[in-house]
């Protein structure tokens, strides 16, 4: 696979992406129906979802593509797919508390390696680069050249004093119970991807989540934060965290940097 292509192209299309999602997120009102499974979607979803579909599939015609929207149709899928989640965090967008992601990976033999997160909201953009470095770009957000951008990396932990983000729209007692066996300096909240970004920066520390997710949820902010030494590893074992599971459902899985000693659930 040609890297320097796909991150210009997945970069692009998260642009795009996010462009159409800002529209409709500063318009008067927008429609906000129920899925299947009681989770909410919008035409933003549906918009965003049919612009990197589309672009996906014109610039890799030979590659599997994953996508939330169209999940009914993904029964199975190849070794190496796209996965995208065109509008992640979208209670914080029917909401309008801006914490929402447009989410690309690329997975290989259940990894994801590449990928780009874009919070339009927040005017953050995080990325691997071809390399598959992690970067944080700062604007203006042109999806025809890329803007000034930054390396991102973990911070080493002091577990005397961690830094944890959970869930804004899940958090339970559970995880609450679970961040208490830590020494926690701070503790906060961020919907959607964000949450592994603010890991790969070294925002936080910790990021556990014992709720349902995806795996479109999950890839690309999985993605920044290996590159940018980060690690996802399953709640139960501690073993990474894989893709391209029957059903793409993920386990309760522990997002952190290293250094930071894990505890038992």
């Amino acid at each position: 696979m040609d890297y320097d292509k796909m991150m210009v192209e997945l970069r692009a299309l998260a642009v795009l992406a996010g462009r159409k999602i800002m529209e409709i997120y500063e318009s008067d009102d927008f429609d906000v129906r129920a899925k299947s499974d009681d989770s909410p979607v919008t035409a933003a979803d549906e918009a965003a979802d049919a612009i990197i579909a589309q672009g996906l599939r014109a610039a890799f015609p030979d590659a599997a593509i994953v996508t939330e929207e169209q999940a009914a149709t993904h029964a199975e899928t190849a070794r190496d797919f796209f996965i995208v989640d065109p509008l992640d965090g979208t209670k914080e967008f029917v909401q309008r508390r801006g914490d929402f992601t447009v989410n690309i990976a690329w997975v290989e033999g259940g990894v994801p390696v590449r990928g780009v997160v874009y919070a339009p909201a927040r005017g953050r953009m995080f990325l691997t680069d071809a390399a598959g470095v992690s970067r944080e770009e700062t604007g203006p957000f042109d999806p025809d050249r890329m803007g000034a951008t930054t390396p991102i990396t973990v911070r080493t932990p002091d577990e005397s004093a961690l830094l944890v983000v959970a869930s804004k729209s899940h958090r339970d007692a559970a995880t609450d119970a679970y961040i208490a066996k830590y020494a926690v300096a701070d503790s906060r909240a961020a919907g959607s991807s964000l949450k592994f970004c603010l890991v790969a920066t070294g925002e936080a520390d910790l990021y556990p989540r014992l709720g349902r997710t995806m795996e479109w949820d999950t890839a690309a902010g999985d993605a920044v934060l290996r590159g940018a030494g980060g690690h996802v590893v399953r709640f139960d074992d501690h073993a990474p965290l894989r893709y391209g599971k029957p059903g793409f459902e993920n386990p309760f899985f522990i997002a952190h940097a290293p250094g930071v000693t894990l505890q038992e659930g």
